[in-house]
C-alpha cells in the first residue's frame, strides 16, 4: 500500500491530524490498534477535557465541536486553587465577558474526531493493526503493520501515547516523571451548585479537583498515592460518596456516584526531539500533560494543527512534505507552546504535593502573592484561556 502520511494512533491527536489534512490532496492513513467500532463508540473514561478558546475554535474548523451533543458541553466561569487547610483561594476570571474555557467528555471528543476523520476521502483507517516497525531515508518511508501489510509513505507521524513505542524505535529520548501517585476520575451528583466555579484543591496528602458539568454534577479527580487509592476504588457506591463527600469537607453538601471509577498512574512525559528523518510526533507522543492545568489535549490538538499547516503549505507548493526545515519548523513552534507550561506544570505540582512544613508556608504565600500581583495573574488567565486567536490549518 502506498499513502503520503502514515499516523500511528487514532486517538485525538491523531484523527485532529487526520481531519485538518482533508482537502490537501494528500492520501492519508491512520493505523490504530483498537476495533473501529470502539472509535466510533469510545467507552466513557471518565475524563472530562478542559478545552481552552483556541482549542474551541480549531475543533469547530475541524468540524467536531457542533458533533459533542450541547448537553455534553459544560462551562468554567471561575478557576479557584486552594491550599491545605486554608480557606483562603487564589481565583482566576476572564477580564471581559464569556466563560474561561468548556468542558467536554473526553470519549465524546473522540467520537467526534473520528467522524470528522472518517468523513475526509483522503483518509483510510486501518483499525484492529498496529505499525510494529518504521523505516525511513532521505527519500521516503515505509512501515509494518502487526498483520505483515507493508505501506510506504513520505511522512510518518506518531501518535501512540506518551509511552510511544514508535518514539523509542526512532531512538527519539524522552524525559519522563513519575509522581509515585494515581488519579482516580469519576462523575459525581452533589446537592450544592457549583456556579460553574473549577477548584483545584492542594489539600495535605490528597489533590482534589472539582471541574463543573452542568447540572449539580461534577467530574471528581482524586490524586493519592497507589496503595491508599486502592482503598477507595475498592469502596461500594454509596461508601464512595460518603468519603468523597468527607474527603471535599462537604462543600458542595453530600456527593453520590453517578459513573463508573477509572484509574490512570501519574506520568508526564516530554520528548526531547519531536521530529527525526521524515517522522514527527503529535499529542502525549510529544508531550504528555500533568492534568493540574489540563493542557493535555489542548496542546495535542495545537501540535496537529501547527503541523498540518506546514504539510498543507508544502503540499499546494508542490514541495517536499517531510522536508528537514519544514519539520523543524514544526518542532519550535511547538516546543515554545509548550516547554514553558510542561516545566512550570511539573514544578507546581511537585511544590504543592510537598507537605513539608516550610514548603506549606511557601505555597500559601504563593498564592497570597499571586492574588495581590493582578497582571501576573492576569498574564496566567489569559495563557490557561488560549483566548488569542488561533491560525486554522
Amino acid at each position: 500500500m502506498q499513502f503520503d502520511i502514515v499516523i500511528a494512533g487514532g486517538g485525538p491527536a491523531g484523527l485532529s491530524l487526520a481531519t485538518a489534512l482533508g482537502g490537501s490532496g494528500l492520501a492519508v492513513a491512520v493505523v490504530e490498534r483498537q476495533p473501529e467500532a470502539d472509535l466510533a463508540a469510545p467507552e466513557f473514561d471518565g475524563r472530562e477535557i478542559a478545552l481552552t478558546h483556541r482549542s474551541v475554535a480549531l475543533l469547530q474548523a475541524l468540524g467536531a465541536w457542533e458533533r459533542i451533543p450541547d448537553a455534553e458541553k459544560s462551562e468554567m466561569a471561575v478557576a479557584r486553587v486552594l491550599n491545605g487547610g486554608s480557606l483562603y483561594a487564589m481565583n482566576f476570571t476572564p477580564a471581559s465577558g464569556g466563560p474561561l474555557g468548556h468542558l467536554a467528555p473526553n470519549h465524546l471528543i473522540r467520537a467526534a474526531v473520528y467522524q470528522t476523520a472518517i468523513a475526509q476521502p483522503e483518509v483510510t483507517l486501518l483499525a484492529g493493526v498496529s505499525v510494529t516497525a518504521v523505516r525511513t531515508t532521505a527519500t521516503g518511508a515505509g512501515v509494518t503493520l502487526s498483520d505483515g501489510r507493508e505501506i510506504t509513505a513520505r511522512l510518518v507521524v506518531a501518535a501512540d501515547t506518551r509511552f510511544s513505542e514508535l518514539r523509542r524505535r526512532q531512538g527519539i529520548p524522552a524525559q519522563m516523571r513519575d509522581f509515585g501517585r494515581v488519579m482516580m476520575v469519576c462523575r459525581v451528583e452533589h446537592d450544592l451548585p457549583h456556579e460553574g466555579v473549577a477548584t483545584e484543591w492542594f489539600d495535605y496528602g490528597q489533590t482534589i479537583a472539582m471541574l463543573p458539568i452542568n447540572g449539580n454534577r461534577s467530574s471528581f479527580v482524586l490524586t493519592l498515592p497507589a496503595r491508599e487509592m486502592d482503598k477507595v476504588m475498592a469502596l461500594d457506591e454509596a461508601a464512595f460518596g460518603a468519603e468523597a463527600t468527607r474527603r471535599y469537607r462537604e462543600r458542595l453538601g453530600q456527593m453520590r456516584l453517578v459513573s463508573k471509577r477509572i484509574a490512570y498512574p501519574l506520568v508526564t512525559v516530554y520528548a526531547e526531539r519531536f521530529v527525526a528523518e521524515r517522522f514527527a510526533l503529535v499529542g502525549d507522543a510529544a508531550v504528555g500533560m500533568h492534568p493540574v492545568t489540563a493542557h493535555g489535549f489542548n496542546f495535542g490538538l495545537r501540535g496537529a494543527d501547527a503541523l498540518a499547516r506546514r504539510i498543507r503549505a508544502a503540499a499546494a507548493k508542490g514541495a517536499d512534505i517531510a522536508a528537514p526545515a519544514l519539520l523543524k519548523a514544526y518542532e519550535r513552534e511547538h516546543r515554545m507552546a509548550t516547554l514553558p507550561t510542561y516545566a512550570s506544570t511539573n514544578a507546581t505540582a511537585r511544590l504543592f504535593t510537598d507537605d513539608r512544613r516550610p514548603v506549606r508556608m511557601l505555597r500559601d504565600a504563593m498564592l497570597r502573592v499571586g492574588n495581590l500581583a493582578a497582571p501576573v495573574r492576569g498574564l496566567i488567565t489569559r495563557h490557561l484561556m488560549e483566548s488569542g486567536r488561533p491560525k486554522l490549518a
